[in-house]
C-alpha cells in the first residue's frame, strides 16, 4: 500500500513540477524501494559440508541440502543465505569468526537454521583439523594447545556451542532453528543408522532446554531411507557414505522445508513457496 501511495504521488508531481523536482521524486521512489528490499527477513543457514559442499556447484557428485533449499522459499519476501562450509564443527564455525560475521547483520525477524555434529566427533587438538568438541551438552571444558592456530584454546561441549548460537540469535531478535545432523549411508539390520544416542540426541536436548524450534532431520531422513531400502539410498552417495549427490540433497532439503511449514517457527510459512 505504501509503495502505491508513493508511486501515485510521484506521478502527481511529474504533472505539475519542474524536471528537477521530478527527478527528486524518482530518487525518493527508488530509495524507498531499496529500503523495502533491505528490510526483507533473511533465512541464514549454518552448518558443515552436508549443508553446503565445496562451492555449492555439485562437484564430485556432492551437494549439501542448504544449496538446494532456496526454491522452497518465496525470495520476493525473504532472502536465503547459505553460510555453511565444509569441514567445520559447531566449535570452528565460531572460532574462525564466521558466526561473528553473521551477527553483524543478523536482525529482528531473521531466522538462523543450524546443523552441526558430523565434524564435532573429531580430535580436539590434532594437527590436521583440531575441530572436535567435548561430547554431550554439559558445561565441561578443557584447555588445549591448538597446533593449527598456535594458541591456547578452551574447548567446550557440543551443547555449549549450540546454546551459544541459540542465545545469540535470540539476543538479536531472530528465530533459532536447530536441526539434528543428516544420517550417513550406514546400515544395520536393514535400517539406516541413527545418531539418536549422541549428536542427534544432544541437538534435541539443547533445543528443548532453550525452547528453540527443533527439526529431527536425522530421524526423519533415516525413516525415509528405511522405506527406500539400502540399494536405492546408495545411489544418493556416489562419493562416500557422508555426502549426498544432488538428488539426496533435494530429499533432505524437502524434508527440512516440510518441517518448517509444519512447525511454522516465527510464522515462516508466509515466506515459503506454495
Amino acid at each position: 500500500m505504501w509503495f502505491k501511495k508513493i508511486k501515485k504521488r510521484t506521478f502527481e508531481i511529474m504533472k505539475n513540477k519542474s524536471v528537477f523536482t521530478v527527478l527528486s521524486a524518482l530518487l525518493l521512489l527508488l530509495s524507498s524501494f531499496i529500503i523495502f528490499e533491505k528490510e526483507k527477513p533473511v533465512f541464514y543457514i549454518i552448518g558443515d559440508s552436508t549443508v553446503k559442499n565445496g562451492d555449492g556447484t555439485g562437484k564430485n557428485n556432492q551437494m549439501g541440502w542448504g544449496t538446494v533449499i532456496t526454491p522452497f522459499f518465496d525470495t520476493t519476501k525473504i532472502t536465503v543465505q547459505n553460510h555453511a562450509i565444509g569441514g567445520r564443527s559447531s566449535r570452528t564455525f565460531i572460532t574462525e569468526g564466521r558466526w561473528d560475521k553473521i551477527l553483524q547483520t543478523l536482525k529482528k525477524g531473521d531466522y538462523v537454521i543450524m546443523q552441526f555434529g558430523h565434524n564435532d566427533a573429531g580430535p580436539l587438538d590434532d594437527t590436521a583439523r583440531a575441530r572436535g568438541t567435548i561430547r554431550g551438552i554439559g558445561e565441561d571444558s578443557t584447555e588445549i594447545w591448538n597446533p593449527i592456530k598456535k594458541i591456547k584454546e578452551v574447548v567446550h561441549t557440543y551443547g555449549w556451542y549450540m546454546r551459544k548460537y541459540i542465545r545469540q540469535t535470540r539476543a538479536k531478535g531472530a528465530i533459532p532453528i536447530v536441526c539434528s545432523l543428516v544420517p550417513r549411508n550406514n546400515w544395520k539390520d536393514n535400517k539406516a543408522t541413527r545418531s539418536s544416542d549422541s549428536w542427534a540426541l544432544w541437538a534435541r536436548q539443547v533445543a528443548e532446554a532453550e525452547g528453540a524450534c527443533f527439526i529431527d532431520l536425522n530421524e526423519l531422513v533415516a525413516a525415509k531411507y528405511d522405506e527406500m531400502g539400502e540399494t536405492a539410498v546408495k545411489a544418493f552417495f556416489q562419493a562416500d557414505n557422508t555426502h549426498t549427490n544432488n538428488d539426496g540433497a533435494k530429499l533432505n532439503a524437502a524434508t527440512v522445508a516440510n518441517e518448517l511449514k509444519r512447525i511454522n517457527p516465527g510464522k515462516i510459512e508466509k515466506y515459503m513457496a506454495d
